[in-house]
Parts: C-alpha cells; structure tokens; sequence
C-alpha cells in the first residue's frame, strides 16, 4: 500500500476515505495505542521522569491490522486531532508501529470536508514535540497525583477513593458553594407593587424621598400602603434610552456546553458526544460527504475568512441586507491560554440549514447543529436596537414615594431574529423579554386598581450546574477545552457529586470528607491558582519556552515528600459531625446521623452507652442534610424478620451498601423493585424462588467442597472460583466445557490471571511461570479439541437467549451481597 492516513476514529476513517482515491487507505486507530501501565507508577523519576510507555492490551490487535498496511515504502499521514492529545496520539504511533524509517507527515485538518482533507495532504509537517511534551506532563504529573494520594485515601478515609489534579478541585469549587449556601442567613424584605387600569400595568416601589431604601418587615411595608391609598399617583416623568446589543461570539467547547445545557438540558458528556458525531459526518445527507461543525475541542472565538463570507451570504439571502455587516464583527476571548490560531466551533458549510437538515438527524443533532447554526449566523449579523423606558409614578401624601415600571421595546430586532444566548438565571432570562408599556402622557393621573405589599426572602447562592461549572473551571483557568466533560464525568461516577432533581450539583458526604481531608494536608492541590499555574506552564512547554521536565521536577519532589509525611503522622480523616434529629420512642435514645467508614448511617444511642448502638445504612435515596426523624426511624427498622421459609429458616429484609436484600441463613438475594420497608414474607419467598431459579438456569457444572463452579454468564461461560472470575478457552464448545475435569479447571484456573472483583488478590505470575502457564494452557485445549477435526467443532457454549433471559439474577451479584454482609 503505498499511502496510509491513520485517523483516531472509525466513522472519520471511513469519511475521509470517501475524499481520497485508490491510492490511499484510511484506517483508525481508535485513540490512543499507548499509555502508562496500570499497576505502576509509569515513569521514573530517578533518570529524568522517562516514561514507560506501553502498547494497551485493548490495542494489540488494532496496531496488528495497521501493521497490515504498512510496507518498508508506505507514505504514512498522521491524521489525528489538531489538539495535544491528538498530536501525542500521532507521537505514540511511531514506536507502537515500528515505522521510525517511513516516511512519515502530520497533517491537521480543523474540518472534515473534501477541501480540508486534500490542502492538509498539500501542506504535511513534521510532529511538533512541543505539544506532545505539554500533553505528556499533563500525563505524568496527573498519574503521579493519583497514583501516590489515592493508597493514602484508601488508608485514611476509606478503601477505593481516589484523587485527581483537577477533578479535586472541582469537588473543592462544589463543597465550597454547599458550605457557602448552609452558612447563609436569610433576610426578610418586602416589595410593594401597584397594578394600575385603564391602562392597565405594573409599577414598584423603587425609592424612598429620591434614595433607594430597603423595606424588613410588614410594619413599614404595609405603612407604606396605608400613606398610598390616601394620596393620587402621578406619572411625573417618562424616561426614554436607545440602546444597542451586541450578539454573543460564535461558540468554544466551554460555551457550546453551556449553552446546550441552558436549552437543550444536555448534560456536559452529552454534548461533546453530539458534537463529535456531528464534526466526524458519516451521516447519510444526499449531495453532502463530510461532517457538519468544525472540530469541537478549541477555545478560540474567531471565525476564518470562509466561514464570515458564507454567514453573510446566508444573512443577506435570510433576512435581507439591513441584517448584514459590511465588514466581518471580530471577538476577542476571555479564556486564559487560548489558542487563537484555531477556529470556533461552526458550520462546515453555513448554507446548510438545520431545517434542510432535520430529517437526516436525530433530535440530539438537530438540536446542537441548529444552536451552532444560528449563534454563527448571530455573531455576524448587525447589532439590536433597543428603547428602554421607565415610568416615574410619585405617590404618598408626601409624594416621597417613587414607583416605576420599565419596559422595552425592540427597534430593530438585528441579530436577536436568528439568536439570542441563554442564561443560567431564569430572574435575568424573564428581564431580557420584551416588555411593553402603554402609551399614557406625562403628569396624567393614574387610576390604581390595586397596591400589594408582597413579603420576600434573600436567597442562597444557587449551586453549580453542569453548565456553569464548566464556565467558573474556565473563568479559572483550571482545565482545557478536552478536559471539563471527563472532569465532570469522573467526579460523579466516583459519586463525590450528585445531581440534584434539580439537576443541580451538590457534594455527597464523602466527597465533603475527601475533600476536606486534602485541603487540611494537600492545600496546594486542591488550591485553585496552584492549580491554575500548572496549566499556564503546560501553555508554556507548548510554546517551547519551557521543557516539561522541568515541570515535573518542580512537582514532584516537595509533593512525595509530603504524601510520605502524612502517611506517617496524619490521623485518620475527621468525618462529620453528628447531627441529633431526636429520641427514640421506645428507648428515650438519642437518634443521630453521621458519615462513617462506609458511608453516611443513622444510629441510636451512642458508643458510651452500656449497649451497643443500634446503626442502619442510609440509601442513596435519603439526603443526610434533610433526612427526618421520622424517615431515620423507619430506616432503623432494618434488619427485619418476617418469618420463615419451609425449612423454618428465619427470612430476613435488610438494607446494604447495594441495596436492600432478603436473607436466609447465608444466602443473600437483591431486592429490585420491591420496597424493603413493605415486602412481605410471601413476596420475599417468591423473589427467593427466582433469583434460586435463575442461578440454577446458570449453573453448568459444580466442583462442590473445590467451591469452584462453570457458570453462565452475561459474555458465555466461565470458572467461579469464590470471588474470582476465570475465563474459559473459546474453542472449548458446550460438551467439551460439561466434560471438564476438577483437575483440568483448576489447570486453567492456574494458567491466567483472575477477572472481576477478586481480581486484585491474585498473586503475582512471574515470567518463567508465565512461560510454563502458555505451555500448559496450550496443551489443554489440544487435549481437548483435537486439531484434526475442525469441522466437527460445535457453536461455543449452546446455551439460548431465552436462558440467558431467564437468568437475569447471577450470582455474581449474590457474591457482591456476601462481600457486603
């Protein structure tokens, strides 16, 4: 083959392809090809922090098929992203591949059209080492936070937490706010508003003898009433202003996902992956190859020369001339380290509008690409015209009291008839409409219909969104384009953060503690300017002015220094509080709830007491802020008998930290969907029977006193042995698998490594016992699948659908209940 252009993904392989002739095959490799090992620290800090990079198990097979296409005179074309992470991913594919002695040339394409493709094939360079050494700092020095202040959490908060450079900081942004709402104290004020008739509109209370004075209580708001209704109302003044409004820039990563989120109740993750389909194409639209948006990971708010002569031109033929600019409206970004060389987020082709569109997209692309479409279309059309006007009404017997009543009136719509930016408070939101007052003359006299002093309460600081987080991450300088959706992404699947009903973000207990215990021991880590000074050093070795070793060097040596002292002297983390909710009816016991070990629990009575507390788990469901008394005393119902099987055998209900469960003697079987606090024992017996049922439908074979079974699982069969998973060879079929021996299962138990959760207590194979393993595993599956009679092989493992439905329980699950008792 004599032209390979190796892109990241599948669906822009086959894109691209369309573009280029026979003499070019496009294949994907999928991300990454290389990273840092699991089980180690990766790099050594002793000889300069080299890495040890290596090929990932997930992408021996991808590298085996490129190396496929690769002769000793293949032109190579590294097509990855025009990011740091796209350019390191060109870097790593060199070694991986072997194809130092190619030929090889980086091409970068912001664009995935015809024309992009065939002037980035024209205009090759080399890889820039400056990017690849900015992403690889970021690499090391993040695998070095986590690797070393993860075992240190495991140990002294609780076992399988993990830190971060950045998702830490972003947990500190959300404890904080939480904090900063419950500090807040609440402040009565009131409001009084006049509804006037023919005409009829609303004017408040503004000031007080010319000075704007703040009104506590019902005392001097309904004094303020009393003075009113013995006085007339006089419109006294109209106030009247022109104003211009300027349309937001056309979109980065940061404002197309929140912008998304305010209309679109997209989540951060959501929309990066619409946007990604959207940039690759691969969507079947008739007289159109190619993707729809630029590419989706930049800062930069600018537009290229294409892009302004193209909107205008829509301009023109949408709305008319007047609509239009005569030269292009330019924006500067606000974001620290953009990378104003790049494009904003915009339509590949601006004629392409999302109602020609629609019916080719699915509802989250069509969404996305008609907010794309027309804030692009926005940024370049002319500017709003605005009348604001303000009625002044005195009233009181003094005429000291100042009303007004504001309204707006739209002179010229401009860029406000394709688009107008969204905001995350609906108060502000409601603002921005249009309000019309009616046309009443100056020092007329009004007619009042009706005055109401209208009691308020301050609010709390709203919490985070999805949205808004992004934009203060921004705002800070913590974090780039690629990394706020992982970000948040982490943060929530490691259930430091929940999403509120309100699809708000708030801290959950352990994250309060994990977070505390850092900013008492790590303050640098979690300290917002720290951490954004490491991003603009990143900035730096990008630009070639510093190396990224250097970096590294600075870290590392304080930080480990301070990982070691603290595993030594620090105690165990603080976790919070109790909080006394009441007594107990029965025991005249205090009833608290707190955060423990294992999470946030309720408990009567306390440690000094003759007794032995009573505890219960508190379910995701509960809130340990708003949790009641009432809702702790149902919870502290758990465990509960409710009677027996037919071998008199006491069933129990509880609740775990999986959730609730039956038992019987040491069986333990998951409650889906039945209430723990309402089942009954006839109910729980049938759930018993089916959970029973769907393990027998799983169970292939068992070794009994081995406690080692052949299961069937959700991927086919394979060895249980306790906690630990083991596969089994594919070429073994349904009657070979039957046939096993003890002797031979426990062959295969020993020749690979352990999967699922018993995984890490498997012991260390060394290279020669590895060697021996291969050997071994060999023979076996010679023995029992003779090479002479391929044709005879049957499908592996007959085992239906229809059973495979049927056992929707395995006992992996039961296992996860037995490690939780």
């Amino acid at each position: 083959m004599k032209n390979l252009v190796i892109v990241e993904s599948p669906a822009k392989a086959r894109t691209i392809a369309k573009f280029l002739g026979s003499d070019y095959t496009v294949m994907a490799s999928m991300g990454h090809v290389r990273d840092l090992p699991k089980s180690t620290l990766g790099f050594d800090p002793e000889n300069d922090f080299k890495p040890d990079y290596q090929v990932t198990k997930d992408k021996t097979k991808v590298i085996s098929e490129l190396k496929k296409n690769i002769k000793k005179d293949t032109i190579i074309y590294l097509a990855a992203d025009e990011d740091r992470e796209g350019e390191a991913i060109a870097w790593h594919l060199i070694p991986a591949l072997k194809i130092e002695k190619n030929p090889l040339k980086r091409i970068v394409f912001h664009e995935i059209t015809k024309g992009a493709i065939l002037e980035a094939l024209k205009n090759p360079r080399d890889v820039d080492q400056n990017l690849v050494d900015a992403q690889q700092a970021r690499r090391l020095l993040d695998r070095a936070v986590g690797y070393k202040l993860s075992p240190l959490l495991w140990k002294k908060v609780r076992y399988g937490l993990s830190a971060g450079r950045v998702q830490s900081v972003a947990v500190r942004i959300i404890v904080d706010k939480e904090r900063e709402i419950r500090a807040f104290i609440s402040e009565e004020f009131w409001k009084i508003k006049l509804d006037f008739k023919n005409p009829s509109f609303r004017a408040e209370l503004a000031k007080i003898n010319g000075k704007i004075t703040k009104i506590n209580n019902e005392k001097e708001a309904f004094a303020i009433k009393n003075d009113c209704e013995k006085s007339d109302y006089l419109l006294s003044d109209i106030e009247e202003k022109e104003s211009k409004r300027n349309p937001a820039p056309p979109f980065t990563t940061s404002t197309l996902q929140q912008e998304a989120s305010r209309k679109g109740g997209f989540s951060v993750k959501q929309t990066m992956i619409v946007a990604q389909q959207l940039y690759e194409g691969g969507i079947n639209i008739p007289n159109h190859t190619g993707g729809l948006i630029t590419y989706m990971r930049t800062d930069s708010v600018n537009l290229s020369e294409t892009a302004t002569t193209m909107a205008k031109e829509v301009i023109e033929a949408e709305y008319g001339k007047d609509y239009s600019l005569k030269t292009p409206r330019k924006f500067a970004t606000k974001a620290k380290g953009a990378q104003e060389a790049h494009e904003a987020i915009r339509p590949v082709n601006m004629h392409l509008k999302p109602s020609d569109l629609k019916q080719y997209l699915d509802n989250s692309q069509y969404k996305l690409y008609s907010l794309i479409w027309k804030r692009t279309l926005a940024s370049q059309m002319s500017n709003a015209l605005i009348a604001n006007t303000t009625y002044i009404v005195m009233a009181g017997t003094k005429k000291q009291y100042e009303f007004q009543a504001k309204g707006a009136r739209i002179i010229f719509a401009g860029f406000m008839k394709a688009y107008t930016e969204g905001s995350d408070d609906p108060d502000t939101a409601l603002d921005s409409t249009e309000k019309i007052l009616p046309n009443v003359k100056k020092d007329a006299i009004l007619e009042l219909e009706i005055i109401t002093p209208e009691q308020n309460f301050t609010k709390p600081p709203a919490r985070y969104t999805e949205a808004s987080l992004v934009k203060k991450l921004e705002a800070e300088g913590i974090g780039r384009p690629s990394t706020y959706a992982p970000t948040i992404s982490t943060i929530l699947s490691r259930e430091y953060v929940v999403i509120t009903e309100d699809k708000k973000l708030a801290p959950a207990p352990i994250g309060e503690v994990v977070n505390d215990f850092l900013v008492e021991h790590f303050p640098k880590i979690v300290d917002l300017s720290f951490t954004a000074n490491i991003e603009e050093e990143f900035d730096e070795i990008a630009e070639g002015k510093i190396s990224w070793t250097h970096v590294l060097r600075n870290f590392y040596g304080d930080f480990v220094t301070n990982v070691e002292h603290i595993d030594e002297h620090a105690p165990r983390a603080k976790f919070a509080e109790a909080r006394i909710l009441g007594d107990d009816p029965k025991s005249g016991k205090p009833i608290s709830v707190s955060v423990g070990k294992f999470g946030p629990f309720v408990q009567v009575g306390s440690k000094e007491d003759e007794e032995k507390p009573k505890f219960a788990s508190i379910p995701s469901n509960f809130k340990l802020d708003s949790i009641t008394l009432e809702e702790a005393l149902t919870l502290l119902t758990m465990p509960k008998t409710l009677g027996k099987d037919e071998n008199q055998n006491d069933v129990k209900v509880n609740i775990g930290r999986f959730g609730p469960y039956v038992q019987i003697k040491s069986e333990y079987f998951s409650l889906k969907t039945d209430s723990p606090y309402e089942i009954d024992l006839e109910r729980a017996l049938e759930v018993v029977a089916e959970i029973r049922l769907a393990k027998e439908l799983a169970l292939i074979k068992d070794f009994g006193e081995a406690n080692i079974q052949i299961l069937n699982g959700r991927f086919g069969p394979y060895i249980k042995e306790g906690k630990n998973n083991y596969k089994l060879p594919k070429t073994l079929d349904e009657q070979d698998i039957k046939a096993l021996s003890l002797n031979e299962v426990q062959e295969i138990i020993k020749n690979q490594p352990a999967t699922g959760k018993g995984r890490f207590a498997k012991k260390k194979v060394s290279k020669s016992d590895e060697t021996k393993t291969k050997e071994t595993k060999k023979k076996t599956i010679e023995k029992k699948v003779p090479a002479k009679k391929p044709a005879a092989k049957k499908p592996a493992a007959k085992i239906t659908t229809e059973t495979k439905a049927k056992a929707t329980i395995k006992s992996a699950k039961v296992v996860k209940e037995k490690k939780e008792k």
